[in-house]
């Protein structure tokens, strides 16, 4: 059994600490823990990393395209690797969600998130699991688009490591335990108690 995980974000070092770039940087936690490389893929405009996790092969994916137009990318890594859209695990970030909130689930709307309308539209489903990485709402009435654009706050740095960190848990007992028990330990609503 194959397992995608999609790190959504966007390509390039100008985005690569910014709020909209939490999934990709999950993605990039996993490698790092697994001592795995990227590497791009043949004829597929995505870096993969391969590694197993409670004995599953889980390619670790990253598209080199926009997150608007990414989903084509994990498309294309899933169907060559026979993935299931019930194997592959999106892992986004959700300005409906407070910063430092972790909500795990499968299928369902997308909440207007461009990212996964463009995975729901590559895969033709939105039956795949979803690790949604809260980066909350911009203040008052801010664009929430040039919000996600931007790096966190000075005041939430301390904390993003640990939501990175939680996040990519939550992404290995996906695999190992399943989607009840992961919801379980780590669905929450603000960020971690140190």
């Amino acid at each position: 059994m194959t397992w995608l995980v999609a790190g959504l974000g966007n390509p390039g070092d100008k985005y690569r600490s910014t709020r909209h770039n939490a999934g990709a940087m999950v993605a990039e936690l996993l490698a790092e823990r697994a001592g795995e490389r990227f590497r791009k893929t043949r004829f597929v405009p995505a870096d993969v990393a391969e590694t197993r996790i409670a004995g599953e092969r889980v390619l670790l994916a990253r598209s080199h395209r926009f997150m608007n137009d990414s989903g084509p990318s994990f498309a294309s890594v899933a169907r060559k690797n026979l993935v299931p859209p019930e194997q592959l695990i999106a892992v986004h970030d959700e300005i409906d969600l407070p910063f430092g909130a972790l909500r795990i689930k499968l299928g369902g709307s997308t909440a207007g998130h461009n990212g996964l309308n463009s995975l729901v539209s590559a895969l033709r489903s939105e039956d795949f699991l979803r690790v949604r990485v809260g980066v909350g709402r911009p203040p008052g009435r801010g664009d929430p688009i040039g919000y996600v654009l931007k790096p966190f706050s000075k005041d939430q740095l301390p904390d993003v490591p640990l939501l990175i960190d939680d996040a990519a848990d939550a992404v290995e007992s996906l695999i190992e335990n399943g989607l009840e028990r992961t919801q379980d330990r780590f669905n929450r609503s603000g960020p971690r108690e140190t």
